[in-house]
């Protein structure tokens, strides 16, 4: 009897790359502005979103402030079976990625800043069509995570600012497929796989700008190891096999993958901005996936899957040009290496090199009060045979996302 091989629970944080600016299951639509410069900004902070993206570069923004967004994510596949070039398609629902931050000063022009940072970078349902060829690899996938970052900043100098934020990320997985055995009808067996994950890192950043003209940021977020120390998995099968589908909990991990970007941002002109970031992704990190099952049988044995993925480069870019005083308009895009190796493609990361474009504006009411808007578009072609599962075909992955976000400053 075939063993139940189910090893894609590695996408716990997975947000369906299909809703995800990088490579694997890396995801960063966490600030519209920078969402609107090709996803790059880590020397050109603007609103209190620099929490995340440098906490070093927050003490150069003088005010408090709270800024709301939300990008919701329109992202489906296609899988073209190699062997009879049928076509199967995912129906998954729009993901709504939200963030929230906040900044703080005890004074005016304080040297030292507090923040909050509120967000879920990863988290998003990908669901495929009924009876398509990888049913026994997934069927519906569903993720939700957040993470909480309590972050400080400091100016150590007028030109040098440092920050730092400890992480800590909680999130929930739901995992379904169907199990290579029928019953008396032909009706294939089915597993569910639920559980909570928590996991904790941080956030560093320093920030120095030499000149009005250039600034220069390099931050670091940390690898964070997500466990999974409960899970419970069902499974559905004939009376006759439930002893070897027996239901009951396990364990399991997932490393995130260390992130170093260091970021460049020219402004020739007031009314003019010019973003470039370089990232390097630790994802050498994930070399393979372990689960340990509280029961094993002869069909249900704890897994010890190779992943083997290689850390990658990516690189973003983007301007900025201010018509008015009070309008911003935004364009950018950005190509980042892909870190899944051939063999190792899987309905849950379709992934490949990727190329990206984006988009975006940014209106101030007031002072006090702006509303910024991006809007990304991807599309990504893999073609690959899975070791493990031995599915074979070419991968059709389109995204794109609209984004919104509030902001108010005092």
């Amino acid at each position: 009897m075939k063993r139940i091989y189910l090893g894609a629970l590695f996408l716990l944080h997975f947000v369906c790359n299909n809703y995800g600016f990088s490579q694997g299951f890396q995801v960063n639509f966490l600030s519209q502005r920078q969402q609107g410069m090709g996803l790059a900004g880590s020397a050109a902070p603007y609103d209190a979103s620099a929490l995340f993206c440098n906490p070093g570069s927050t003490v150069f923004l003088d005010e408090n402030n709270l800024v709301v967004g939300v990008t919701p994510v329109f992202g489906n596949v296609m899988f073209v079976d190699s062997s009879t070039q049928t076509a199967y398609r995912s129906n998954s629902p729009v993901g709504t990625p939200f963030s929230m931050y906040a900044m703080f000063q005890l004074k005016p022009a304080a040297k030292l800043k507090f923040g909050l940072s509120i967000n879920t970078p990863f988290g998003s349902t990908i669901q495929y069509e009924d009876n398509w060829i990888g049913r026994f690899a997934l069927t519906r996938l569903e993720l939700k995570a957040i993470f909480i970052q309590p972050t400080f900043a400091y100016r150590i100098a007028d030109h040098i600012g440092i920050g730092g934020g400890f992480v800590i990320s909680k999130g929930k997985v739901n995992l379904q497929k169907d199990i290579p055995v029928q019953d008396s009808s032909g009706t294939y067996g089915h597993a569910e796989l639920a559980g909570k994950a928590i996991g904790f890192g941080y956030n560093l950043g320093i920030y120095f700008n030499p000149s009005k003209q250039l600034s220069v940021g390099l931050s670091y977020r940390s690898k964070i190891n997500m466990n999974l120390p409960n899970g419970e998995a069902t499974f559905t099968v004939p009376n006759a096999l439930a002893a070897n589908f027996p239901n009951g909990g396990f364990t399991g991990s997932l490393p995130l993958p260390s992130v170093t970007t260091l970021g460049f941002a020219y402004h020739p002109c007031s009314a003019f901005t010019v973003v470039l970031d370089i990232n390097r992704v630790g994802w050498k990190a994930y070399d393979t996936l372990a689960f340990d099952y509280a029961t094993n049988t002869s069909s249900l044995s704890d897994t010890k899957s190779p992943r083997l993925y290689k850390s990658i480069f990516a690189f973003r870019s983007g301007v900025e040009i201010k018509p008015c005083k009070s309008l911003a308009l935004r364009i950018g895009g950005g190509y980042g290496f892909c870190p899944v190796p051939n063999g190792y493609v899987t309905p849950e990361t379709p992934d490949g090199n990727r190329i990206y474009g984006t988009l975006g504006i940014g209106y101030s009411f007031c002072e006090k009060f702006c509303i910024d808007a991006s809007f990304y578009y991807t599309k990504i072609t893999r073609s690959d045979t899975n070791l493990e599962t031995n599915l074979s075909g070419t991968y059709t992955t389109i995204a794109l996302a609209p984004g919104l976000s509030i902001s108010y400053k005092w």
